[in-house]
């Protein structure tokens, strides 16, 4: 799909029609229980590129583990940390839907739709890639840092015309409690997507407490930690970790610290 050594993925066979995402070889580095998968911060992959500095939570560019190749249909969850005047060049994308979340700064897109934009914290762009799309993302400033996560999901249509959304949320409405930023429709909240997918986010006091009911049945849900200590269903998760669940319906999420959470219901069959 991408000709680029920075922005590419590897060849990859999903197995369509089965639960995938969970272990398939012994590595020490990620623990699987029985209906969850952990994955500590400091295993996953990444690249330092001077101007970009990114780690891959499964196989993308030159980072290959057989064990990461995606969670359900997520395929692709990038924290990437662009300096001040650097950029992705102009790059093509075709039949995924790709999610981007500004934590710091502004990044800067342009595509070959017509679509030029600045987005920053507090705001969630969508593109559905469709038949084709080329786009560039640059740090909007030339000496400030930007992070940014860069999220990619195979769709359940093939072939859809491209569409470009950006929507800026209120960052008060994740005061202890979960914010919808996305989902499978245009008329609920956050950006929609043409896949059957739900995500939240949550910045939590200390001590607060809440429940995830899931949206649909059989989907799973990949917790990312952005900042603080969490438990999730009583399993301890610290900054930039990752947990993977399935075959459960819902999740109590426990605040060990002021903290931040990104939740991602997908499906699990592709």
């Amino acid at each position: 799909m991408i000709q680029n050594s920075v922005d590419e993925l590897q060849p990859l066979e999903p197995m369509l029609n089965q639960q995938v995402g969970f272990n398939h070889l012994p590595n020490k580095q990620t623990e699987k229980m029985e209906n969850f998968v952990y994955h500590p911060a400091d295993s996953r992959g990444g690249a330092d590129h001077g101007w970009l500095k990114t780690r891959h939570s499964f196989s993308f560019a030159q980072y290959y583990n057989p064990e990461r190749m995606h969670f359900g249909v997520l395929r692709v969850l990038n924290d990437d940390h662009i300096t001040g005047g650097s950029g992705f060049g102009t790059h093509p994308h075709d039949n995924m839907e790709i999610i981007s979340i500004p934590l710091q700064g502004a990044l800067q897109h342009k595509d070959s739709m017509g679509n030029t934009a600045v987005i920053v914290e507090g705001d969630v762009q969508v593109m559905s890639a469709g038949t084709g799309i080329q786009h560039s993302e640059y740090n909007n400033h030339a000496s400030e840092d930007c992070r940014f996560l860069q999220i990619w999901l195979f769709p359940n249509q093939k072939n859809v015309k491209p569409r470009y959304d950006q929507l800026t949320l209120k960052l008060e409405d994740r005061k202890n409690r979960l914010q919808q930023i996305l989902s499978p429709s245009p008329d609920d909240d956050g950006v929609w997507i043409h896949q059957n997918a739900w995500f939240h986010m949550t910045q939590m006091d200390a001590e607060t407490n809440l429940n995830y009911v899931l949206k649909s049945t059989g989907n799973g849900v990949y917790f990312f930690v952005l900042s603080g200590e969490v438990e999730v269903n009583g399993k301890p998760l610290k900054t930039r970790d990752g947990l993977g669940a399935w075959a459960q319906n819902s999740f109590e999420i426990k605040a060990n610290s002021n903290a931040e959470l990104l939740l991602m219901e997908v499906p699990m069959t592709i």
